[in-house]
């Protein structure tokens, strides 16, 4: 059995916070034990109690004065869309059509799809994600790929073959048949492989004939257990078109509905300009809103209405992601920065333990995979970030003044990066250290 004792700062949610002030939603040891056994969370509580729990000789790792929270979690990314991030264009079906979707045709090479996804999972560790959800292309290869690398490194990860069979260059078009024929391939060859969690992926209805989208359908109710991924009322023009191919719908929520798609497993990137209507049908089915921030900004696609739709009377289960490569930022940290400032447009206030609620446990409930990650509780996964608030000049002069928790957990938020992540862990295994060690 391999045993390690971790000591440092402990910060982990018990449920979202009502206030600031709401000590109770999460639990705080400023000078905390973490006993990991064979990659699971043994306990954890003060340091002074988990060392007498401790076998004798155990491999002690001392974080002080750092922060050790739950790893950070990325509902929302496309694993093909690396060479993607920073390119201009004015909007999101430009941006789709000029750079994308180009982009995504190079990954029908298993060769390319292995090389990005060394350096997607590198990313992720660099920056204290433990757990995403990914978009692979249409290609199997890319799946492959992704989820080959996922089991490599041991890491919990969801993700999905893209299916697409209109509205896209030919290198990316599969058909009804085929969607259906890969992705019931892929679950056969992934599901519950290592870590892994296969999605059923249609990319969004635009790109997705009635025939597709009923290929679809029928994988939902044969893995009813699956996560189901798509876009939704990203962008009015998006929005507008969308409806127009699918004009017997009510709205482009009920183009999904009327498939079967909505469930409390659905994840819909961007979801912000819902009506009403479509508030209600979420909130209904359990189906998760996931807010993309920094691409939202870079796209110009509008400001998703957080806090609003958290509080209807019918609410809406959110998530919050990167959204990588329309999204401008690897970091969880940096993505939650662009969040609380769509809120502050908004005439709203997200502060900093909604933030890493969020990023943690909320995100692990939206995946409904609370039991495994997003805690500190005993045993679940020990896959952990170690957070440093003085990692740069800037930051450590700032930490002169720093009072609070909640101070330092937004100085982090605000200006913290890669730079501010110490440690990754993946099941108990020091993780970012190694991406400088060099290859054997």
């Amino acid at each position: 059995m391999t045993t390690t004792l971790l000591r440092g700062r402990l910060l982990s949610f018990r449920r979202a916070p009502l206030s600031l002030a709401d000590s109770e939603s999460y639990f705080y040891e400023t000078d905390g034990g973490l006993l990991i056994e064979d990659g699971i969370i043994a306990a954890a509580g003060t340091y002074a109690d988990i060392k007498a729990k401790a076998p004798e000789g155990v491999n002690e790792v001392d974080h002080r004065p750092h922060l050790i929270l739950p790893g950070l979690i990325d509902m929302h990314l496309h694993f093909p869309q690396m060479q993607v991030i920073a390119s201009y264009a004015a909007n999101l079906l430009e941006w789709l059509n000029t750079y994308t979707f180009p982009e995504e045709c190079r990954f029908v090479e298993s060769d390319h799809a292995e090389r990005i996804a060394t350096h997607f999972y590198d990313e992720l560790i660099r920056h204290g994600t433990t757990t995403a959800a990914a978009y692979c292309s249409v290609h199997k290869t890319s799946a492959d790929a992704y989820f080959a690398e996922a089991v490599r490194r041991n890491m919990r990860m969801v993700g999905g073959k893209v299916m697409m069979d209109r509205n896209a260059p030919q290198g990316l078009l599969d058909t009804p048949q085929m969607g259906y024929d890969e992705t019931r391939q892929v679950i056969a060859d992934w599901h519950g492989k290592g870590r892994n969690h296969v999605a059923i992926t249609p990319r969004f209805a635009i790109t997705s004939t009635p025939k597709q989208m009923e290929a679809t359908a029928a994988l939902a109710r044969e893995f009813p257990d699956l996560h189901i991924q798509t876009h939704l009322s990203e962008n009015h023009d998006e929005i507008k078109f969308t409806c127009e191919l699918y004009p017997e719908a009510t709205d482009y929520t009920d183009i999904y509905a009327r498939y079967g798609l909505l469930g409390p497993k659905s994840l819909f990137g961007h979801a912000i300009h819902l009506s009403d209507r479509e508030a209600d049908a979420m909130s209904e089915s359990g189906a998760i809103a996931v807010h993309c921030p920094t691409s939202n900004l870079f796209l110009g696609s509008g400001l998703f209405p957080l806090k609003a739709l958290a509080r209807r009377d019918k609410p809406v289960r959110i998530g919050v992601a990167t959204d990588i490569g329309g999204g401008s930022s690897y970091s969880m940290l940096r993505t939650m920065d662009e969040a609380y400032k769509i809120q502050q447009l908004l005439g709203e206030r997200l502060n900093p333990l909604d933030s890493y609620y969020y990023m943690t446990l909320g995100n692990a409930e939206a995946l409904s995979l609370a039991d495994r990650i997003g805690t500190l509780e005993s045993g679940t996964d020990a896959d952990l970030v170690v957070l440093n608030a003085a990692a740069t000049p800037a930051m450590a002069l700032k930490m002169d003044v720093v009072k609070t928790l909640s101070e330092e957990l937004f100085l982090l938020q605000t200006m913290g990066d890669d730079r501010a992540v110490a440690e990754t862990y993946v099941a108990g295994v020091a993780m970012k250290a190694k991406l400088s060690e060099p290859a054997a």
